[in-house]
């Protein structure tokens, strides 16, 4: 198994950590000490070594911060995990709702007269201190540069990632190393920028063309870049890692060990381009002036994925759609009441290894049953696993890694009977995605202008969602991928190639949860009798086939035209699916997507 259902944090270790984390503090002379999910790479997902929030507070969710002070301790969450953090944290921590709640407005609340708050500068983005530090003006409170105080008290703190790199086929990647180092460069210099530092891992991969596995669920390997405006690449990473490529890898690429990194940007001179959302504080200090936020120089290519790509990646959800379909069949078989979540989500990795595809889940499967699934980012353990009992329903949100593509899919599934206001809810959520499928829109709009069709049918009943409706995919990388987003915040536009979740989904506390969720490529949309010739436009191609839940939609809330996307869409589903798929799985497949 990819997956395990051990606990890796309990409440109750906290306190006592938190305790000896406050002698540090008082010994350095500080009133605080800053505590990020984030690694030295900002990226969303730590590898062991760096879960220091997971293992001071107990939290485990894959955004936030804990600012520890020594008499309070506030774990800053956003709503994705307002349920999930109040199990997971002791009383000694306080959970803040963030980004409502700025670590600045709560840092001059508890320090009305001041105080010293140290930082590890590896882990932060300078853009998040110089913000912070901004805010705080004038408050007495300082932000303090400091060694890591939590790594002082881990005493089985886990060594870094040491696991070695492997190429990315050609034929995946669809376009050179040399290329994509050629054509960023020539962004550079039209920019008058003499190079770039890059600091996330997925971009890292993309321009080299190389994979890892430094971070469980994503084919990332631990390191940093400096592109050149020259065309020319240092990177910096454990040699270890890359004894394999080192023949594969660009002649334009110099390898440095990651040491050498701060006395090679204090050397470059002109303007560096460095995304601040992103790149360490340490690192901004060691460029000084020389520092301009140009943002990420692979971000908004690698977002936009080439022909081979979408390619790969409607192969494999293809694939992905038979190991889900056969899961959901096997699941339709079972007695109400007689399976348990750790056997759904054993079940269906089990099916993703059929064959050699999968290289890795793209992350920890979520199958939340009854109360179990209004906690957005669920993960059963055995101490939390919970039977499928009648009236359920249960969120089943997973994915896959394959060489080809990065799969993720989430179907929300009938237990038994299902009550009225389940699928009353359901069929709203329904309505936003398949609003959010139908859309066309005008070229230069981004996430936050158009992420509201889906949640239109929610809000019209007083009802809503605390997260985005999408986020970008990467092609076998980070399932969660920006700078693209159907979300409120996201402002960068949409573009041809770049792929989305479309996830709209409603929760209640102690009651249920519902999510349904596939993945959709912008595409250039045809011109239409009467449209405006002159006024391009975009819109989706669905690239996940798995049918949505019959029993849990109130036919009579569909419109005519909601009922004409479902029925097309089954019917592609039918029709793309049915062929791969043994006797069994068709027979279910034949009634799961038949005409409402």
């Amino acid at each position: 198994m990819f997956q395990s259902f051990e606990v890796t944090a309990r409440p109750e270790q906290g306190p006592p950590r938190l305790a000896e984390l406050r002698e540090q503090m008082a010994q350095e002379g500080l009133d605080g000490f800053l505590i990020p999910r984030a690694d030295a790479h900002q990226g969303e997902y730590v590898a062991p070594r760096d879960e220091r929030l997971a293992w001071l507070t107990g939290f485990t969710g894959s955004a936030g911060f804990c600012a520890a002070l020594r008499d309070v301790a506030g774990v800053f969450i956003d709503g994705r995990y307002r349920t999930q953090v109040k199990a997971q944290v002791a009383k000694e921590f306080t959970p803040v709702p963030w980004p409502e709640v700025s670590l600045s407005t709560w840092l001059k609340e508890q320090l009305p007269n001041g105080g010293k708050i140290g930082f590890d500068p590896w882990l932060h983005a300078t853009g998040q201190i110089s913000s912070a530090v901004e805010d705080l003006e004038g408050s007495g409170i300082d932000l303090v540069r400091c060694e890591n105080l939590v790594d002082r008290v881990w005493a089985d703190q886990p060594a870094p990632p040491m696991n070695p790199v492997k190429a990315h086929p050609i034929e995946f990647a669809g376009e050179s190393a040399d290329s994509k180092i050629a054509r960023l460069a020539e962004n550079l210099r039209q920019a008058r920028h003499t190079a770039a530092v890059i600091t996330l891992p997925d971009s890292i991969m993309w321009l080299l063309n190389i994979r890892g596995s430094d971070i469980a669920y994503n084919p990332v390997a631990h390191g940093f870049a400096i592109l050149h405006a020259g065309g020319q690449v240092d990177l910096f990473m454990a040699a270890a890692k890359l004894a394999g490529v080192r023949d594969y890898l660009s002649p334009q690429v110099t390898l440095h060990e990651p040491q050498a990194l701060l006395d090679a940007v204090a050397a470059l001179g002109g303007l560096v381009q460095v995304d601040v959302g992103t790149v360490p504080q340490i690192v901004a200090d060691a460029l000084d002036d020389a520092m301009t936020d140009g943002g990420d120089p692979c971000a908004l290519p690698k977002a936009c994925k080439n022909a081979a790509e979408i390619a790969g990646s409607a192969e494999a959800h293809l694939r992905d759609a038979v190991a889900v379909i056969d899961t959901l069949c096997w699941l339709d078989k079972q007695a109400t009441g007689s399976i348990t979540e750790m056997q759904v989500v054993t079940r269906l990795e089990e099916n993703r290894r059929k064959g050699d595809a999968l290289q890795d889940i793209s992350f920890d499967t979520i199958a939340g049953t009854g109360p179990n699934g209004a906690i957005m980012h669920y993960r059963v353990t055995e101490e939390t696993d919970s039977l499928l009992e009648n009236g359920h329903i249960l969120v089943l949100d997973s994915g896959g890694q394959y060489l080809d593509g990065t799969t993720d899919i989430t179907r929300t599934i009938a237990i038994g009977e299902v009550g009225a206001e389940e699928k009353t809810c359901f069929t709203r959520v329904l309505k936003g995605m398949i609003a959010m499928s139908m859309l066309r829109w005008p070229t230069g709009l981004a996430g936050r202008d158009i992420e509201c069709v889906a949640r239109t049918p929610l809000w019209s009943a007083g009802q809503d969602f605390n997260h985005g409706v999408g986020h970008g995919v990467g092609a076998y990388l980070s399932v969660h991928e920006g700078p693209q987003r159907l979300s409120k915040v996201s402002h960068v536009p949409l573009q041809p190639g770049m792929i989305l979740s479309n996830e709209p989904g409603y929760y209640r506390e102690g009651a249920f949860g519902i999510r349904i969720e596939n993945l959709v490529v912008v595409e250039e949309a045809p011109s239409l009798p009467g449209g405006d010739t002159e006024r391009a436009m975009l819109n989706w191609r669905t690239l996940t086939f798995v049918p949505i839940d019959r029993r849990l939609i109130v036919t009579d809330m569909l419109t005519a035209g909601e009922r004409d996307w479902l029925n097309a869409y089954h019917c592609d589903v039918a029709k793309n699916i049915r062929p791969r798929l043994g006797h069994d799985a068709q027979l279910w497949l034949d009634a799961a997507t038949a005409p409402i």
